[in-house]
């Protein structure tokens, strides 16, 4: 029997029990319970919760206990930061839970404007005080249960370009977001103050705020503030009122309305805002009064005439330097007026408008002369000359043009003015176009109907010489003669000439009556084949037989005709002379000699009629005009009547009564003139009789006169 070696001796099988346990799985964990991992991960979890539980109980209770002061540094710090600007406190500070409620305390707090404004601080209060909610700080909008604020200051301002703002919280120009106001449930706001400078506009207001008591984040009723400032030079005064404080607070509509007076005028101002500092582009309803328009433009250095008292509305909207005022209408003294105004306050401030006047008044008209309209419906034409500086009994205005402002303000304007109410000359449609440039004015063209007739006038006034350059050209259309001096006591009734005429003159001034009186140019005016009643030609030439005769036979409507006539004058350094005064009539040639003159206003003119037909008894001699503008005196008893008088006293005397006749008779010898050279407007060189001869009786266009006795002259200068 072989034996078998040790090594190779099989093992024992292992048993059943034995393979189980090597070889499979691991049992399952019992039900419901849990590894030593899974266990350690929830007691970390727990220990973690437990931990912040335990530090915000610390936290909560070390700030409750210090009251969070020791954060003063770190919320200066933090503010600032986020706002881009140095906040500061300098009193007591709080900031804690109490005991869930975030409780805000602080102090003198101040929030520093940027670098460039002209105040230190945007905000400043003396104390606030404030419950917050927590919550609302990381989610959705900001809410304070309530909030004192005793003796807050803001200042909002604008920077020269009209770019940045100190209420918009920016490092970059035009990056950053405008101050926005949180919830509020109960709030108390006392003694606020509130700066608010725009320098494009050069405005200036301070303002304080009413106290301001909320509760359930409802105001209530509106909240008011008044205050003063200074827009340009001027100073104002201003009372607002937020009639939708509610939905301000909740960043809905702003309701404001605004009364501003300033320099003696009432502008009320009513509209919606975006933002309680934001106007560009809303609509605005504005209402002005006062009793001098040109008092109320002046504030923003723009000058136009007088105007009596004034009343208007318009519709306001700003859009960048643009604030244009639209369905404007109104009234000034007795006139009305409707239209647009677009002021642009640009490198130059320039105005833009259209104007309609339905009836113009025309003492309302007298600012465009120089004239004050009050003073011009309580005193006259010369008090308000007076009032100018014009000399006594003097009616051409001699106010200074406002030349410094003229050349600091550019505008456009065209106004048409449907009637004039008038009680002399009747005037209609009047179109105006007025251009103003750096100092030159121009009136071009000025036109509108006189009388059923046309007239067209161009005004320059060039500020930019010194003293101004002015220059005035009016060309009058033919017009009915007995319409034009209806108001001087002329009929219509039996006069059918009419008139034509132009003034052009040139001079240097900065006032009306200085451009006039240094003036040169030509006056004429033409009277084309016409009739005038007999009484008024045969009064000027004192022809006393024909007169009588004509007042006894009811005859003195009777019209007469008028071949032609010229009535012009030759201007040189303010002094118009006669060149020439020649009428020619059917039955008279009247002549003038003489002339005024615009420095002192004087009149001096002598009128002669002669006539082509035999008189008995004729006074044939000058009928002087004299005095001033503004009281004109008729000399009809003249020195050589009175010596025609005198000579036939001496021919009664030597020879026989019926001898002394032979002074006044009129042989009836005048030159009829040729109507050629008269109704062309020539002057008095060109003038010819009917038979093609130069005429020697119309002088040379100076101010002598036809030879005579010495008589009295307003001139001074012949």
């Amino acid at each position: 029997m072989a034996t078998i070696p040790p090594d190779t001796v099989a093992a024992p099988a292992p048993s059943a029990a034995s393979t189980g346990a090597a070889g499979a799985s691991p049992p399952p964990a019992p039900p419901g319970g849990a590894g030593p991992s899974s266990g350690r991960g929830w007691r970390i979890a727990r220990n973690v919760v437990l931990g912040l539980l335990a530090l915000i109980a610390a936290i909560w209770l070390v700030l409750f206990v210090t009251k969070g002061r020791f954060l003063k540094r770190p919320f200066e710090s933090v503010v600032g930061k986020l706002t881009h600007r140095q906040v500061t406190v300098g009193g007591d500070f709080q900031l804690y839970f109490a005991p869930l409620k975030i409780k805000f305390y602080a102090e003198r707090l101040a929030i520093a404007n940027p670098t460039w404004a002209t105040r230190p601080n945007l905000f400043a209060a003396e104390r606030i005080d404030s419950r917050i909610a927590p919550l609302s700080l990381l989610f959705g909008k900001r809410r304070l249960y309530w909030l004192e604020l005793t003796n807050g200051a803001a200042d909002l301002e604008w920077d020269p370009a009209h770019t940045r703002n100190t209420w918009t919280f920016s490092e970059d120009k035009g990056s950053g977001k405008p101050l926005d106001l949180p919830r509020i449930d109960r709030a108390t706001v006392t003694g606020t103050q509130v700066r608010y400078r725009d320098p494009r506009m050069k405005l200036l207001a301070d303002l304080t705020l009413d106290t301001i008591r909320s509760t359930d984040a409802r105001i209530g009723q509106a909240v008011g503030l008044s205050g003063s400032g200074q827009l340009r030079d001027t100073p104002f005064t201003l009372a607002a009122r937020l009639l939708s404080p509610d939905a301000t607070v909740a960043r809905g509509r702003n309701e404001l309305v605004a009364r501003a007076r300033a320099a003696g005028n009432t502008v009320d101002v009513a509209g919606t805002l975006p933002s309680l500092a934001e106007f560009e582009n809303v609509p605005l309803a504005v209402r002005a009064a006062g009793r001098n328009l040109s008092t109320l433009l002046d504030v923003i250095g723009v000058v136009i005439p007088n105007t009596r008292t004034y009343r208007l509305r318009a519709q306001l909207v700003q859009s960048g330097n643009e604030y244009r005022f639209t369905r404007m209408s109104g009234t000034f003294g007795d006139s009305d007026v409707a239209g647009r105004l677009t002021i642009t306050n640009g490198a130059r401030l320039h105005l833009d408008s259209e104007l309609t006047t339905r009836r113009l008044d025309i003492v309302d008209a007298a600012p465009f002369i120089g004239y004050n309209p009050d003073i011009v419906a309580e005193k006259g034409a010369v008090a308000a000359a007076a009032a100018t500086g014009a000399a006594p009994a003097r009616i051409l205005p001699d106010a200074a043009l406002p030349v410094a402002t003229m050349q600091r303000f550019d505008a456009d304007l065209k106004w048409h003015v449907g009637v004039v109410r008038s009680r002399r000359v009747p005037i209609s449609d009047i179109d105006m176009v007025l251009d103003l440039e750096r100092g030159r004015l121009a009136l071009s063209p000025l036109t509108f109907a006189m009388a059923r007739g046309n007239v067209a006038a161009d005004a320059i006034f060039d500020t930019r010489e010194r003293p101004s350059a002015v220059s005035y050209d009016i060309r009058l259309a033919p017009t009915p003669m007995g319409r034009l001096l209806a108001g001087y006591g002329v009929a219509e009734s039996g006069t059918s000439g009419t008139i034509r005429g132009r003034i052009q003159l040139a001079g240097r001034g900065d006032t009306i009556h200085d451009s006039l009186a240094s003036a040169r140019g030509r006056i004429a005016f033409v009277m084309p084949a016409g009739t005038m009643w007999t009484r008024n030609v045969e009064l000027a030439e004192i022809d006393l037989g024909t007169f009588v005769q004509k007042m006894f036979q009811q005859e003195l409507k009777e019209p007469v005709q008028i071949n032609c006539g010229l009535i012009a004058f030759t201007v040189r350094d303010g002094v118009a002379a006669t060149d020439p005064i020649l009428i020619d009539t059917k039955n008279n040639v009247i002549l003038a000699r003489g002339g005024f003159s615009f420095k002192t206003e004087a009149l001096d003119l002598a009128f002669r009629a002669d006539s082509k037909k035999f008189s008995l008894f004729s006074g044939q001699s000058p009928v002087g005009l004299g005095g001033y503008f503004a009281q004109p005196q008729l000399n009809v008893i003249s020195p050589q009547l009175v010596a025609r008088a005198g000579a036939g006293l001496g021919l009664a005397v030597v020879a026989t009564p019926v001898a002394a006749l032979l002074a006044f008779v009129d042989p009836g010898d005048a030159k009829a003139a040729q109507c050629g050279p008269i109704l062309a407007g020539k002057t008095a060189a060109a003038q010819r009789d009917e038979k093609g001869e130069p005429r020697t009786d119309v002088g040379n266009g100076t101010t002598s006169k036809a030879p005579a006795p010495k008589r009295k002259n307003f001139l001074g200068i012949f």
